[in-house]
Formats: C-alpha cells, sequence, structure tokens
C-alpha cells in the first residue's frame, strides 16, 4: 500500500562544487526510500548557475513505511555523467500526518549538504499529498492520520469539505487528572 504525492521542485539557491559558483546544467533527483526501484528526475538547468530553477511537477508513491524522501542536487558532467552537489533527507512526518489534512499544498526549504557533510544550498519545494477518491464519503471526508482514523462533518452546510479538527475534551480531562 502507497500514497501518492506530488512533489514539485521549485528552486535551489547558493549551490556550489569546490567553493566555487556553479555554472549551470544542474538537475534533481528524488527518491523514497521505501521504494528504491522508482526515481524521479527533473530536466537540468543549463542556465542557471549556483541559482537554478526548475518549477518540475513529479508525482510518485510512497509507501505506507517509508521514512525519508532524498532530494539529491546533480550537476552533468563531461560525457554521460553526474556528481552530487548537495543532498536533503525530509522526513516523510513533515508532510504526511500531524495536523496537515490531505490535498494542502505545502511549500517548504530544506538545506543540502554535500558528501563531505558540509552545508551546500538549499532546495525549495512543494509538496501535496493528492487524496485518493476512497477517502471522501458522501458527508463527510475521511482521512488516516499515523494510522488512527480521523472523520470530520462538513460545518459550512454548503456542500464544503472543509473538517474541524479538535481534541476529544473526555482526553483534555484524562490528562489533567494524571
Amino acid at each position: 500500500m502507497s500514497r501518492s504525492i506530488e512533489i514539485t521542485i521549485i528552486s535551489s539557491e547558493n549551490l556550489q562544487e569546490n567553493k566555487k559558483a556553479l555554472k549551470g546544467n544542474t538537475f534533481v533527483t528524488v527518491q523514497c526510500d521505501g521504494n528504491r526501484d522508482e526515481m524521479s528526475t527533473t530536466k537540468v538547468d543549463s542556465e542557471g548557475g549556483s541559482y537554478p530553477s526548475w518549477n518540475e511537477k513529479l508525482v510518485m508513491d510512497v509507501p505506507l513505511h517509508a521514512r525519508f524522501i532524498t532530494i539529491e542536487v546533480k550537476c552533468k558532467t563531461r560525457g554521460n555523467s553526474s556528481s552530487s552537489i548537495g543532498m536533503a533527507r525530509i522526513p516523510v512526518s513533515d508532510f504526511i500526518g500531524g495536523y496537515v489534512p490531505e490535498n494542502q499544498l505545502q511549500f517548504l526549504s530544506y538545506r543540502l549538504w554535500d558528501n563531505k557533510v558540509s552545508r551546500n544550498g538549499i532546495v525549495n519545494i512543494s509538496i501535496r499529498v493528492k487524496v485518493s477518491q476512497n477517502n471522501y464519503c458522501s458527508n463527510s471526508m475521511s482521512s488516516a492520520v499515523n494510522g488512527v482514523p480521523v472523520t470530520g462533518v462538513p460545518v459550512a452546510g454548503n456542500g464544503s469539505t472543509r473538517v474541524v479538527t479538535g481534541i476529544p475534551a473526555a482526553w483534555l480531562n484524562y490528562q489533567r487528572n494524571i
């Protein structure tokens, strides 16, 4: 079982190679730790130098047991080879679960680390967990947060799918008595 996400690789900032500004030919690979066979790649930005921009949307399946997504910025070198400029390991919990509803677009930035474990720029992305059609009911919206079902009832009365979330009062009373 898996969830589908849309990850847009927007841009990167302050990239260097051997402490020198990049001249171009950068691209990004995205891979999930739960599915090593699937890797998505952006097009090559040949003009951006140390501040490349891709604005490319990648769709991938993230297995339920996955813990990280790895984003790696690479630079094309001579021939068909490439060198790693920087990498970021993004916890899946940053965009799945917790209080973030499915299908909500999130803009995130992460520090990139090079092979010598030195800071080497920032990558800017947006992520949206795609909602499966099986999660919708006629009068309510259901989703699973960390394996616990969360159900809400439309509150606007106009067919809205917005959901009110909260902490049950019984739970608050229980916590006070501990």
